[in-house]
């Protein structure tokens, strides 16, 4: 039997290649036989879930509740210090200093990111912005956010924190963060489907221990991860419940 395996498309280019070291260390540990698929986009993930395409798939928080709630998936681990957090900024020269700045109309760059546009659009609230007054820019990557604000296009930026921490310094230095948040318990998880149920022990304690050889290291470092945590059962449903929270305040 063949397992498909598929990442969140929020994940920096960078590490296309160490996702395929990943799925391959993963196969000969496991003596499975495992396809990996990258998507380019979420809505090409969403139908592809909705399909019931994947048993192993590296999800962002906001999907993480459907895929426990509605198609039966386990988090196994979460990567070590990983939270997931957004970023609002603007570009260096901006006259804009602080969200409150803001004015409704203003041009906002983000990405089909959902876990992080919804973050980066509540941060936004105290500027008295929402979705129906800011006209929303959507770019096909980070990069592409941060080259809307460099070239004037948008205002401001929503960026996933980790995606505007590894932009170039010569990027970097030509924007400004005016705002981080610190939620520190939202997360991606690596997540297992119902055909893989039998397997969610051997996989949490493979992947728990991969910091523990030197092998297991190497494949770590080509992911830019320092090593895994678990998830339990009780951490996955409050991550969830606060997802649905924030989806559901008013704006």
């Amino acid at each position: 039997m063949s397992y498909q395996f598929t990442i969140s498309p929020d994940f920096s280019p960078e590490y296309i290649s160490g996702w395929f070291i990943f799925n391959t260390w993963l196969q000969r540990s496991l003596g499975l036989s495992i396809h990996l698929e990258l998507m380019d986009s979420f809505q090409t993930l969403h139908q592809a879930i909705e399909q019931d395409r994947y048993d192993l798939i590296y999800a962002n928080p906001y999907d993480a509740s459907m895929l426990v709630r509605d198609k039966g998936f386990t988090s196994l681990v979460r990567p070590r210090g990983g939270a997931d957090e957004a970023v609002i900024a603007v570009r260096a020269d901006s006259e804009i200093h602080q969200l409150e700045a803001l004015a409704p109309g203003c041009k906002v760059a983000n990405t089909d990111d959902p876990d992080v546009h919804l973050m980066g659009m509540i941060m936004l609230e105290p500027a008295g912005l929402h979705p129906g007054n800011v006209e929303l820019c959507q770019q096909d990557s980070y990069v592409l956010v941060a080259k809307a604000l460099l070239t004037g296009q948008c205002d401001v930026g929503i960026f996933l924190d980790k995606a505007y921490d590894e932009l170039s310094r010569p990027v970097q230095s030509q924007l400004r963060p005016l705002v981080r948040s610190q939620i520190q318990v939202i997360h991606h998880s690596l997540m297992a489907g119902p055909r893989l149920l039998d397997q969610t022990g051997s996989l949490r304690q493979l992947l728990a221990g991969m910091d523990q050889d030197e092998k297991g290291l190497g494949v770590l470092k080509s992911l830019g991860l320092r090593g895994w945590d678990v998830v339990d059962e009780e951490e996955v449903e409050f991550m969830i419940d606060l997802m649905e929270t924030l989806t559901y305040i008013p704006n």
